[in-house]
């Protein structure tokens, strides 16, 4: 008991370095999603664009995280995820920078698809990283730690824009998105492949792609599982991107607030989100993941109404807090499901072609709530996202990968 204790606290250096670039990787990927949410209100009004043309820019950067996703996912399993997670960054650093001289609509759109595709990687390559530094018992807290590291880049995000936007404008904050860049890389410098995936690289006899149709698509039961692990993260990123990009306009807007204020509230929402994600990483390693995810998509299902009706700021940080807890705290378990159901052979493209799907598809959701909160009432949308986490629990209790995910886990 005494030595699983200190393995739990005594990290070798290559899991901090593996900790600290994963937690950095997603901090920037969560810094650039809040960035277009605060920057949202001020595109629409000084560009002149319907809100759901606004909403179709997180939805293309989601199509560029998907393109991004699949490829830097091959590249991983093929040459090494280091050497592939070292790098993408920079494709990522380019478009961001491009961000700040955008001056219409059709440039917004091409740079936030590139920025996709850099940041595309980002989680499926991380989260492999993870799963391979570590004991499987461990993976689901140790993925949500690095997925709270990652909620510390959407709060500076909060942060940054509440002091930037007013003063220097919204194409003067993507500037701010270039500054951890540097620290990034040579973090990622440092760290070394594992020997389970060096082992398989040498004695690699298929492709990826004869690999990815032999470990997720083999039978119906196989298939069945990556499909609906596909819908889970598409309800997933519907609700968090849906959500995220929408929610500071739709704060101004029901309870008056500056973008400052608005801040305020999405970094009680972050806090809520963080404190979900150790308390669902605790129950997943466990109970196993069909408990935690019952428990957390249910109450998702529920509680997200309760926004629609809070109309003083007490209300909405309590709320939103609240919220968070269980809407995103889910966020580290596909990436922990993904690395214990999927081989090494294909443990960085099963991650990245699972979550670049679902931010594919997910990824509409702003652009469909934008079109609803044209047409129809908060009320609406919180139905439409309700909706959507029920469909997202009938799916995962049908999942064979899961049953058999829960039967070896209490063994």
């Amino acid at each position: 008991m005494d030595n699983q204790k200190n393995e739990h606290i005594q990290l070798t250096r290559n899991q901090k370095l593996v900790l600290t670039s994963s937690s950095l990787g997603f901090g920037l990927e969560n810094m650039d999603v809040l960035f277009l949410s605060f920057t949202m209100s001020s595109i629409i009004a000084s560009l002149h664009v319907s809100a759901g043309a606004a909403g179709l820019i997180g939805t293309i950067t989601n199509w560029g995280m998907l393109l991004g996703g699949v490829l830097f996912g091959m590249l991983g399993d093929r040459f090494g995820r280091v050497k592939t997670f070292t790098y993408t960054i920079f494709v990522f650093a380019l478009a961001t920078a491009l961000m700040s001289i955008a001056n219409n609509i059709t440039s917004i759109y091409i740079f936030r698809f590139i920025a996709g595709i850099g940041a595309g990687g980002e989680y499926g390559l991380g989260i492999t990283l993870i799963a391979e530094a570590f004991p499987k018992k461990e993976l689901g807290r140790m993925s949500s730690i690095a997925s709270i590291g990652g909620q510390v880049g959407a709060v500076a995000a909060a942060i940054i824009a509440a002091f930037v936007i007013p003063s220097l404008g919204w194409h003067a904050l993507y500037l701010f998105g270039l500054l951890p860049i540097i620290l990034v890389f040579f973090v990622r410098r440092h760290i070394k492949e594992s020997a389970e995936f060096l082992r398989v690289k040498e004695n690699r006899k298929i492709t990826i792609i004869h690999a990815i149709k032999k470990y997720m698509f083999a039978d119906l039961g196989t298939a069945w599982t990556s499909i609906g692990l596909m819908i889970m993260t598409t309800v997933q990123i519907a609700g968090y991107f849906g959500l995220m990009n929408w929610l500071p306009s739709i704060v101004e807007q029901q309870s008056h607030l500056s973008v400052k204020g608005s801040s305020l509230w999405m970094i009680s929402t972050i806090i809520g989100m963080s404190i979900g994600m150790m308390t669902f990483g605790t129950i997943f390693d466990k109970m196993g993941p069909r408990l935690s995810f019952g428990i957390f998509l249910l109450a998702s299902a529920v509680l997200v109404y309760a926004l629609a009706y809070a109309h003083s700021i007490g209300l909405l940080l309590i709320i939103g807090a609240v919220v968070g807890f269980f809407s995103n705290g889910m966020h580290g378990g596909y990436g922990a499901i993904v690395s214990r159901i999927y081989p090494t052979e294909v443990r960085s493209s099963a991650n990245n072609i699972i979550v670049g799907v679902g931010r594919a598809v997910g990824g509409m959701s702003s652009l469909v709530i934008g079109l609803i909160m044209e047409r129809y009432s908060l009320i609406v949308v919180m139905l439409f996202l309700s909706i959507l986490y029920l469909i997202s629990f009938t799916v995962m209790m049908t999942l064979p990968g899961l049953k058999n995910f829960d039967q070896s886990s209490s063994k």
